[in-house]
């Protein structure tokens, strides 16, 4: 199951390439992106912004293609801010779902609605990955931002622990694409909910602070 698990990180942006390539042949491929759309919601329940961080196509995307010619620098704090998450996540339900009405019982039509929302937003956070991060998108993302406040109210807290040992040496910080700090949470879990637990802190850390179960290394 890991080597699936590691798989499906590293490569399942093909499942990306095959939606836009197949719906340009037949646009009713088009409406397999209602599984992109509400499995953020879904798996939020039981893990938060799990989805995000390890199932997402999308995020497969810009995790191991646009990364590599992305800027890395941090993201703006008004694409973060709660208003601005707010308004994009109204104004696209908005028109996605004046889309789906305007089209409903044309597979084609409703379709086309489908593969503009995926194609225009995916091609919105590659350009923004070269100026900030190449996970600019997934801060204002609307799904992300639905699945961030699912998070708060979820009964199972299964999140990163964050160790007592952690020495506040700020990498995890520099390495968290949605502008997180994982050692403030030091002895206590990494509760915040935008948290796409990808494990880029875990991997960094030179104390082996970070993880699911934890084993600091004193020394």
């Amino acid at each position: 199951m890991k080597k699936v698990f590691i798989f499906w990180k590293k490569y399942s942006f093909i499942l990306l390439i095959a939606f836009v390539t197949l719906s340009l042949l037949d646009l009713r491929f088009a409406l397999l992106a209602i599984i992109c759309m509400l499995a953020p919601a879904v798996v939020a329940i039981f893990k938060g912004r799990y989805w995000c961080g390890n199932l997402c196509p999308r995020g497969n995307f810009y995790d191991n293609i646009i990364s590599k010619i992305s800027n890395n620098k941090k993201v703006p704090k008004f694409l973060k801010s709660p208003g601005f998450r707010a308004f994009m996540f109204l104004f696209m339900m908005t028109m996605f779902t004046l889309g789906i009405k305007k089209n409903w019982g044309n597979p084609y039509g409703i379709g086309m609605v489908f593969y503009r929302i995926i194609v225009i937003t995916t091609i919105v956070g590659v350009i923004l990955s070269l100026f900030y991060n190449s996970r600019t998108w997934c801060n204002f993302c609307p799904m992300g931002t639905l699945a961030s406040v699912i998070s708060k109210f979820r009964k199972n807290k299964k999140v990163l622990q964050v160790s007592s040992h952690c020495v506040s040496c700020k990498l995890c910080e520099k390495k968290c694409s949605l502008g997180i700090v994982p050692y403030e949470y030091k002895g206590n879990a990494l509760s915040h909910p935008d948290c796409i637990q990808c494990g880029k802190c875990v991997t960094i850390c030179p104390k082996n602070a970070i993880g699911y179960e934890v084993t600091a290394t004193c020394k």
